[in-house]
């Protein structure tokens, strides 16, 4: 789910927007061999209805492809305009074949799109990883957050060879292809840092490139930011790079900084006991954690309980810049638009959060994402879910591959926080930076190998 070209032109020029939507279903409706039917008119009268329709379309691109930011609109992007979404760092594109697989790199500053062949990996690979995936995470008993988990599970081997294969076949030759691997690392990062190269530690994550992976097909499931051999040392991807995703590049073009505002308004919604779901209780430590940090930083402003209902809480999103989640969350799998949120009164749906048009914001953070009750599927609603919130105007979104521990989700948002409000800024990469240094202390705290509990995180957009 993207924010389309004409959202985006709605939110500065209105009215332009709303004739060219007028007139794009007329035209429509005029091509349609209904049409005759419905009008009762000679197909004269039709022809010349037609030419008057795409004449005033015609002018109406025109009139807006004059306009500052929208000179692609509703047409084809050229390399150079591309290029500009790499603002912070390269974008990887994967494009997946089923018997093969291709990177297109873009780096910043150049007017060169790169290609690499992945012949070791293909669409049909990423169907086989995704499936063992699927196997294990209901092995581990991995399915909604605030659900108990009975008994210790031993770390998975079978997730650790999708991601092992992920290291070998895609990610590594992608890091390869870069110069970011060891020799490039003791090359050129140790000159800037004093402190001791450690792949245990690992380079300081601000002297790290920032990569933004942009997945096709079944391979958009699949947890690339995580990819390594765990058996080998200075074979994980975060060694190298902090990851973020992108459902398209244009939808980083769409994203700016939101620099400027160092101050930024911060909404928390929690739902601790929703009825007739799962208790949440790690919900309220969480906020707890956000309203902390908020402190003199930041205004905050809290909704939890009878008070986070649907409107109140779709109120305080057009005001606050920055919301927070947490609650119990579901994926419609037939209509992504009516992948929701459990509040108090109801559920809040994408369609819902589409519907208004927020300008300028910035983080999303969806301590929500799980399955619904007795769904085996992979959970991947956190994608439509983030996806939705980047249409709906945020330039960043952390969210999580499938169901996190209800005890971890504090100590993630808690690490996230603390580094982020220090100086309010998301758009030029923070909050993948930020997510990916408390990842890091959660792998270290429950276990490199508990796959299933640091893997899901992820960050999205700018």
């Amino acid at each position: 789910m993207l924010r389309s070209p004409l959202q985006d032109l709605a939110s500065t020029h209105p009215d332009l927007a709303s004739q060219l939507r007028s007139v794009s279903h007329q035209l429509h409706h005029a091509t349609s061999s209904s049409l005759l039917l419905d009008a009762n008119l000679s197909t004269t009268d039709t022809s010349e209805h037609r030419y008057r329709l795409a004449r005033q379309y015609t002018d109406l691109i025109a009139q807006a492809r004059s306009l500052a930011g929208f000179e692609s609109l509703l047409g084809p992007m050229d390399a150079a305009g591309l290029v500009r979404a790499a603002r912070h760092g390269p974008i990887v594109v994967i494009n997946c074949h089923e018997h093969c697989c291709d990177a297109l790199i873009v780096t910043p500053g150049s007017s060169h799109i790169a290609h690499l062949a992945l012949p070791s990996f293909s669409q049909q690979a990423a169907r086989h990883a995704l499936s063992n995936i699927q196997a294990a995470l209901r092995r581990k008993n991995i399915r909604d957050r605030g659900v108990k988990r009975i008994g210790e599970h031993p770390p998975n081997e079978d997730i650790g060879r999708v991601l092992a294969a992920l290291w070998n076949n895609v990610v590594k030759p992608v890091l390869d292809y870069m110069e970011y691997t060891v020799s490039r690392i003791c090359g050129i990062w140790m000159r800037y840092s004093n402190c001791v190269l450690s792949f245990k530690n690992a380079v300081p994550v601000s002297g790290m490139p920032h990569i933004t992976w942009c997945p096709t097909g079944a391979l958009s499931f699949l947890p690339l930011h995580a990819a390594g051999d765990y058996d080998t040392t200075q074979s994980r991807v975060f060694d190298y790079a902090v990851s973020s995703y992108t459902p398209t590049l244009t939808a980083l073009l769409g994203s700016g900084s939101s620099s400027t505002n160092c101050r930024p308004r911060i909404l928390g919604v929690g739902q601790a006991a929703t009825p007739g779901l799962t208790p949440l209780p790690g919900t309220t430590t969480e906020l707890g954690y956000l309203q902390a940090h908020s402190k003199q930083r930041t205004d905050y402003w809290q909704l939890s309980g009878e008070r986070a209902t649907r409107k109140a809480v779709l109120d305080a999103m057009d005001e606050y810049d920055w919301v927070h989640l947490a609650c119990h969350a579901s994926q419609d799998l037939r209509d992504s638009t009516k992948s929701r949120f459990y509040l108090h009164d109801g559920t809040l749906d994408l369609s819902a959060i589409n519907q208004r048009i927020f300008r300028s914001k910035g983080l999303a953070y969806l301590s929500a994402c799980q399955t619904a009750t007795g769904d085996e599927k992979l959970p991947d609603e956190a994608i439509h879910l983030a996806s939705g919130m980047l249409m709906a105007g945020y330039r960043s979104v952390i969210a999580s591959l499938w169901s996190v521990v209800d005890e971890d989700a504090p100590f993630v948002a808690d690490k996230v926080y603390g580094q982020l409000l220090e100086d309010g800024k998301v758009g030029n990469g923070e909050a993948g930076r930020a997510l990916h240094d408390a990842v890091a202390g959660l792998r270290e705290k429950v276990g490199e190998k508990e796959f299933g509990r640091w893997v899901p995180y992820i960050h999205i957009g700018s």
